[in-house]
Order: C-alpha cells, then structure tokens, then sequence
C-alpha cells in the first residue's frame, strides 16, 4: 500500500471539552488509512477536559498544516470558545480551503459563532438546539447531518456515528462498514431514554433542571453572539 498521506484531520482541542466528543471520533479516525490526526490547540500545554482528562495537544494553531477535515468538540467550554477570536480565527482560516467542516455536539454552536454554519442544516446536543437555531442555523434533530461539506453530530456519543460518516465520504461504504466492523459498534442501551423524544417530559424536564446554570450561561453567550454576527452581516 502507498504511504503517502492523503488526510489531514484536525481536531480543535479546548479547555473544558467533552472528551468523548474528541476521542470518540478519533478512535474511528485513526483506523483510516494514509491519514494524519492533528490534536490542535494554542499551545503544547495540556489540555483538561471537564471530566478531568488531560490529553496533549500534537499542534498549534500557528505550525497546524492545512486540514483536510476540521472537527470541533463540544462540552462545557464551548460558552468561551464561542467568543474566543483566536479560536474562531483558526476556524475561518482552515475553513477556507477544508475539504469538511465538521464538529460534534455543541462544536456547532462554535462553528456557527466564527460564521461558518449560518445558511446550513446541523445538529447539536439537544439541550442547546435552540440556542443554534438563534445564531442562523436550520437545526435538525439527525443524529449526524450532511449539508454540502458541513457534517455536523448530535450530543456526545453522536461522534462515533458522525466519524464512521466521514469515513464513508472519504473513502467509500465498504470502508465504513469494515470500520464498524472491527469497533464492534453494535450499540444497544440498556433502556430508551437516550433523546428527549423517547426518555419522556419528567426525565427531559429533571436534566433541563440539572443543566440549568449551563443552560443560562450559554443562553448568554448565545445572545452576545448572536447579536456580534448581525452586526456583522
């Protein structure tokens, strides 16, 4: 087999981010053939995720090379990086020439805060689709959306299914389906509780009430941002 690289997929790392959201999908991605993954961030510096994990950026925004595929995570800092111009500066510069912008969970919500998903059908985290919709975006309650070259996964576990998308747009079917395969992602929750239109109003309205302060935090954010790309427009 030829070694040459022919991928170079990013992933934006952040203080604060959902791990699964980032090793979720790069577990998939790094059975990909000829493909480079690029951990990126501001500096070298560990990166601690909001459950504790600390994981090593491999690059920098400035010595990242051009990206083939951009992925951004989300998680509970999201709210920051959706007004952090050195984040969303990065975005808009590797969007540019990305074969697919991509992220999982509320990585759209940062995406969409550097400009780069109003006009676009994506998904979110259910807890915040709404507040996507209030920055331009037509919000879907897919599990993984394709809308041109944006491909968008829904909340935290959404990201193997969303990488396993990615692996069919690269390469083909068969090497998703081979993927798949050898993950042995046969997926059968144990009680169907797992979106809000299956778990039930009291379940969905106890973790409305548990995320609250988040969910007011983001609302925040959302606002401001919204009102900084109207302006912009």
């Amino acid at each position: 087999m030829n070694d040459e690289v022919k991928y170079h997929i990013g992933l934006v790392m952040y203080p604060g981010m959902t791990q699964l959201d980032l090793t979720g999908p790069h577990q998939v991605f790094a059975f990909f053939p000829n493909t480079v993954i690029h951990l990126i961030w501001k500096s070298l510096e560990t990166v601690i995720s909001s459950e504790g994990l600390k994981i090593l950026p491999s690059t920098t925004f400035d010595d990242c090379p051009r990206l083939d595929v951009i992925c951004v995570p989300g998680g509970r800092g999201q709210v920051e990086m959706m007004e952090d111009e050195q984040v969303l500066k990065f975005l808009r510069s590797q969007a540019k020439d990305a074969k697919y912008i991509t992220s999982v969970c509320t990585g759209s919500m940062i995406l969409a805060a550097a400009g780069l998903l109003q006009g676009y059908r994506a998904a979110c985290h259910w807890l915040f689709r709404d507040y996507l919709k209030m920055l331009g975006v037509e919000v879907s309650t897919e599990r993984v959306v394709i809308d041109r070259n944006r491909i968008t996964g829904g909340g935290i576990t959404a990201g193997i299914d969303f990488a396993l998308v990615i692996a069919a747009q690269l390469y083909d079917e068969d090497t998703a389906k081979r993927l798949q395969l050898i993950l042995e992602y046969n997926p059968a929750p144990p009680f169907n509780t797992g979106s809000p239109e299956t778990a039930g109003t009291v379940l969905v309205g106890k973790i409305k009430q548990f995320a609250g302060e988040l969910l007011s935090v983001n609302l925040a954010a959302t606002e401001r941002v919204s009102k900084r790309l109207s302006l912009l427009s």
